[in-house]
């Protein structure tokens, strides 16, 4: 029978698979290969094992969960304690017992239900924070079929890994996959970090990890959009998405509305620049943050301050027949946006910390390159490692962004012009559908047996760190 491809991953398309550019991806891999895509169904339900959802030609099994593993898994540990460690927040890590421990019990659960239809020679693709110790357990369940990981939110600083409530157990969670894929050549450098840094684990000379019985191999992967896709959707949206009421300038910020985004220190600086900068001009920072994770504190927070700071700067600044920001608070759909953004002169991006964040490359794509407009992007998002002709900003420094912004609507055509030929190439070159295809080539080369040859250059290379320790971070990471 030929090799399934199985798709793991917090959510799964209930029933349209959607326009979202992961999305889009992992069903055209399923699609052509055939396989299983597995996740948990949003809705409640009396089901206690895996079932089958959808018509598509491929198997989509989703399973429930209950309150507890809403309340405990989801929202509690996933979301209050890996999240926040994840983006560099550790003051508002929530740490309470039963997180973790339903964190763990939600895995091991999952695991069995994975081992009940999994064949030894299936390729098996885990997603995200919500499930990195679910590897583990299929091991422990005796799975030995190649297992891979792949993590969209950024790699944790080893320092912040001691708020954990076992910390020496995140580096056995990643060491039990083949293959741990990255967003970024920094994300992989602190991954290397953490193995470094650990008794149990030794390095080969070509970078790979040796942890205890088993090889790993970190790589980065930076992810994309479906970009001739979304190119083609901004090109037709000829429709003007603002009616009547379109602002004459405008910058566009799109996000969801996370602490992690730089939401306030975006909208401090456009007041900024509207108090020493705008000199008679005046644009509109149009801004669109769907809520998200409502019962949870910090979001509840960011929620009011947002509404504080917006309602503060259109009172200081607006006229009867201009409001300087427009903060709409639910989503918008993703076709109109492409439209939005296509119109927009300027995309605020001001992560302050972000694995990759997509936003900049879907601004980028939906531009006109006769008349493109310029990204100014966070040097703390994942994209800036290789957008690197945007407009870079340390988005903590307000005096920074603001004079950004100005330079922004000042910029020249022929300066926008190179700086959008810059970042396209880079958004080209990271496509989503050659993400995947690298990831599962990727996967498909590792092993995570120990021969005795290999041995052999483990023993050496634990001699010889100093010569190998530069490679670490480098080898074949350097483009994907």
């Amino acid at each position: 029978m030929p090799r399934r491809l199985i798709v793991v991953s917090n959510r799964i398309p209930t029933e349209d698979v959607g326009s979202g550019g992961l999305v889009v991806a992992l069903n055209d891999s399923l699609t052509r290969q055939g396989g299983i895509w597995i996740g948990a169904h949003p809705d409640g339900g009396p089901e206690s094992g895996l079932f089958e959802i959808g018509k598509s030609p491929y198997q989509r099994l989703a399973f429930r969960l209950d309150k507890q593993d809403y309340q405990d898994y989801y929202l509690g540990f996933s979301n209050s304690v890996l999240w926040p460690l994840c983006h560099r927040r550790g003051d508002l890590v929530d740490l309470q017992p039963q997180f973790y421990d339903q964190y763990l019990k939600l895995n091991r659960r999952l695991a069995r239900m994975i081992v009940e239809i999994a064949r030894s020679d299936d390729l098996i693709w885990i997603h995200d924070y919500h499930l990195l110790p679910l590897a583990g357990f299929l091991r422990e369940a005796g799975l030995s079929c190649k297992i891979g990981f792949f993590l969209h939110i950024p790699f944790p600083a080893i320092a912040d890994l001691s708020i954990l409530p076992d910390p020496e157990a995140f580096a056995g969670w990643l060491a039990a996959y083949d293959l741990v894929g990255l967003q970024t050549r920094a994300d992989t450098a602190r991954c290397l970090e953490m193995f470094r840094a650990d008794p149990r684990a030794e390095f080969f000379q070509d970078g790979s990890v040796k942890f205890k019985d088993r090889l790993i191999r970190v790589r980065s992967f930076p992810i994309g959009i479906a970009v001739d896709a979304f190119r083609a959707v901004a090109e037709k949206a000829s429709e003007n998405p603002f009616g009547s009421d379109e602002p004459k300038e405008f910058i566009i910020g799109v996000d969801r509305l996370d602490y992690s985004k730089g939401l306030p220190h975006r909208f401090r600086a456009f007041g900024d620049y509207l108090e020493h900068h705008a000199e008679g001009r005046r644009p509109c920072l149009v801004q669109i943050a769907p809520p998200t994770r409502e019962v949870v504190d910090a979001y509840r927070q960011i929620t009011e301050e947002l509404e504080e700071l917006s309602g503060r700067i259109n009172g200081q600044h607006a006229e009867l027949d201009w409001t300087p920001i427009r903060y709409i608070h639910r989503p918008i759909a993703r076709d109109r946006l492409a439209g939005v953004y296509r119109r927009a002169r300027a995309c605020l991006v001001t992560s302050l910390a972000d694995g990759m964040n997509l936003v900049a490359k879907e601004y980028v794509a939906a531009q006109d390159p006769r008349d493109p407009g310029v990204l100014i992007l966070s040097r703390f998002a994942g994209a800036a490692e290789d957008m690197t002709d945007a407009l870079l900003v340390n988005p903590y420094n307000i005096g920074e962004l603001a004079r950004a912004i100005d330079m922004a609507l000042n910029m020249p055509l022929e300066e926008r012009e190179m700086r959008h030929r810059s970042c396209w190439e880079a958004v080209k070159n990271t496509d989503v559908s050659k993400w995947t295809e690298q990831y599962l080539s990727a996967l498909k080369a590792c092993s995570g047996t120990l021969s005795f040859h290999n041995a052999a250059h483990v023993v050496k290379a634990r001699h010889t760190q100093d010569a190998v320790a530069p490679t670490w971070s480098t080898s074949d990471n350097v483009k994907n």
